[in-house]
């Protein structure tokens, strides 16, 4: 008669090598985990840089660049030489605006603002030209502020070493901040 073994025997080598396909699975997961985190965050910084730079480009492609302001009348007005700033696309001189505060020598706090309608070519100021439609680049345009329509930021108000400050603002666009030092209140005296 034979003799049958029935004894089990345990496979070793079989068990070290399920061991090394669980730990092989497990990497391919955590390296799938990981390419997903690196692949997520390269799309959010790319969508963040194409609005950083699509933001910057419309700041700059609308702003005014402010070429020199004089006293023009000094009891009520500024006369403000400007173009459209470089790389800016044709602006809406009604969309356009300008926006003053300053001290009066007395101490009183006022605000002015007003419109770009009045802007002119400015080879038509003093002539009998009216306001432009839009403002075109590359063209130097001149513009009378109104100092005193009300609050009174004018020249003789603010007096001789005050400051007016000067705020642009393009709709949809970038803004421009300049500060007038009043040296001398009379007509043509330079402020910025």
């Amino acid at each position: 008669m034979m003799k049958r073994n029935n004894e089990i025997k345990n496979d070793e080598i079989g068990s070290i090598g399920i061991g090394a396909m669980i730990v092989f699975i497990a990497l391919i997961l955590v390296a799938a985990v990981a390419s997903a985190v690196i692949i997520q965050t390269g799309e959010k910084l790319q969508q963040n840089a194409q609005q950083t730079g699509s933001d910057t480009q419309q700041e700059i492609s609308g702003k005014i660049s402010v070429n020199s302001i004089f006293v023009y009348d000094d009891a009520a007005s500024y006369l403000l030489y400007f173009e459209t700033a470089p790389g800016s696309e044709i602006l809406d001189e009604q969309t356009t605006d300008f926006q003053m505060t300053c001290e009066t020598a007395a101490g009183a706090y006022q605000y002015v603002s007003g419109t770009f309608t009045a802007a002119t070519d400015v080879d038509d100021v003093g002539g009998a030209a009216v306001g432009v439609n839009d403002l075109q680049p590359g063209i130097t345009y001149a513009l009378i502020m109104n100092a005193a329509p009300g609050d009174d930021c004018s020249a003789t108000s603010v007096g001789v070493n005050g400051e007016v400050t000067l705020w642009i603002h393009v709709e949809g666009g970038g803004s421009t901040y300049e500060t007038l030092y009043i040296s001398d209140t009379t007509r043509g005296s330079l402020v910025i």
